[in-house]
C-alpha cells in the first residue's frame, strides 16, 4: 500500500499491449493472485517481440494483403 516500483514483466503467454502515452487503454495492467488485485500500473515501455515467428491467421494474412 503505497508502494512504487519500476519492474520488468515477462509474460507466459502473447499479450496485446502498448505504452500507456501510446495508447492509454491497452497501457493498464492488473497483477491479481488468488482472486485478490496485488499491482496495479502503467506500461512504460515495450520490448515487441519478432512478427514473422508463430502461426498467421487467415484475417491477419487477408489484411496484410491490402
Amino acid at each position: 500500500s503505497g508502494d512504487a516500483a519500476i519492474v520488468k514483466l515477462i509474460p507466459s503467454k502473447p499479450m496485446c499491449v502498448e505504452t500507456f502515452t501510446t495508447f492509454p487503454p491497452l497501457g493498464r495492467f492488473a497483477v491479481r493472485d488468488m482472486r485478490q488485485t496485488v499491482a496495479v500500473g502503467v506500461i512504460k515501455a515495450v520490448e515487441k517481440k519478432d512478427d514473422t515467428a508463430g502461426k498467421v491467421t487467415k484475417s491477419a494474412a487477408k489484411a496484410g494483403k491490402k
